[in-house]
């Protein structure tokens, strides 16, 4: 019997992941509504001989996750995961599998004049609790470049970006790659600014599980000679570049 690899992944979050997966524990096989971070799993999941199954994360707080691998709900985490140094006290992270940053998103026809952070003043801007985001969200309400933040569920930030058109909220900020790939499913909505941070994602595996953070970075720096990693990138992200957070202004 083969061993069996569970992933806990938090959804939405295309490209990493845009799989629906019923109930808390479900088998997602490659190529049927898939992912980077789905793809990539499997593509492990062949170098160690394992099988992968994929265990939804519900919870509110991003954060939360790792209370749940330290629990043993799950042998890893991969749901486009920034490495910080909070979360680094409670997991191991692998070696990055993507380095990406911030970006910024408005409606543009009722916000014209919004093009980064910078014009903010007086607005509100959205993030999601526990995403990377908001501690940033929160330094430009504390230097007063914001006149309030407002935070919504993990699971909910297709509602947070139809609130763009709607003024309540102004502008929302997470991850290049998720915001890109859901601002381009919400009409007027666009991604004014990219590369505010620059994050490395990568792999969470317990603490205490050292030998799984060994076998995983093998793996991956495999796939990575390989180019078949590469070619995963390039399949959900446009590049098959590891490190993609240059700055851009949209």
């Amino acid at each position: 019997m083969s061993e069996v690899l569970r992933v806990g992944a938090a959804l939405p979050d295309p490209p990493f992941n845009s799989v629906s997966i019923p109930g808390s524990l479900r088998s997602c096989p490659p190529g049927s509504n898939s992912g980077l971070d789905i793809d990539l799993m499997h593509a492990i999941g062949d170098q160690l001989g394992a099988t992968v199954e994929f265990v939804r994360y519900e919870g509110r707080d991003f954060n939360g996750i790792f209370d749940a691998l330290d629990s043993g709900r799950f042998n890893c985490v991969a749901s486009g995961t920034t490495i910080t140094g909070s979360r680094a006290l409670k997991a191991a992270f692998c070696d990055p599998y993507l380095i990406s940053g911030q970006a910024l998103a408005v409606d543009t026809s009722r916000l014209p004049e919004v093009r980064s952070i910078d014009d903010l003043e007086g607005l509100t801007i959205g993030v999601q609790e526990g995403n990377t985001s908001q501690p940033i969200a929160n330094r430009l309400l504390a230097d007063e470049k914001v006149a309030r933040v407002r935070v919504y569920d993990y699971g909910s930030i297709r509602s947070a970006l139809r609130d763009l058109t709607t003024g309540r909220c102004d502008a929302f900020m997470k991850l290049d790659p998720v915001l890109t790939r859901l601002a381009d499913a919400v009409p007027g909505i666009t991604v004014v600014q990219r590369g505010i941070t620059t994050e490395k994602i990568a792999i969470a595996v317990p603490t205490t599980d050292s030998a799984l953070l060994g076998r995983i970075n093998v793996a991956q720096a495999t796939l990575e000679r390989g180019g078949a990693l590469p070619a995963i990138r390039q399949r959900w992200t446009g590049s098959p570049r590891v490190d993609q957070s240059g700055p851009q202004i949209g």
